[in-house]
């Protein structure tokens, strides 16, 4: 049986006014290599929103995908919590 071993994140969408197209913005917790303290990181990502249905704020898990276009490999998965 095949395993799926394509990533996932899960992130806070921070643009939505591009056609069929979502910013989503990563955010992780990695120790500093020398000191120990821990750093966060933010990432923004390009991901396929294709019904439109995502706002901004809203907290979603996206999944890499083959290259949709220049900057977008990332396809929405499901919205996990909506903007309040």
């Amino acid at each position: 049986m095949a395993q799926d071993t394509r990533k996932r994140l899960v992130g806070i969408i921070t643009s939505d006014k591009m056609n069929k197209t979502v910013v989503v913005q990563v955010t992780t917790q990695k120790q500093h290599p020398l000191y120990g303290k821990m750093m966060r990181y933010t990432k923004k990502f390009k991901a396929h929103d294709e019904e439109n249905e995502c706002n901004e704020g809203d907290r979603v898990r996206i999944v890499e995908s083959r290259p949709l276009s220049r900057d977008k490999r990332w396809v929405v998965q499901e919205i996990l919590e909506r903007a309040q």
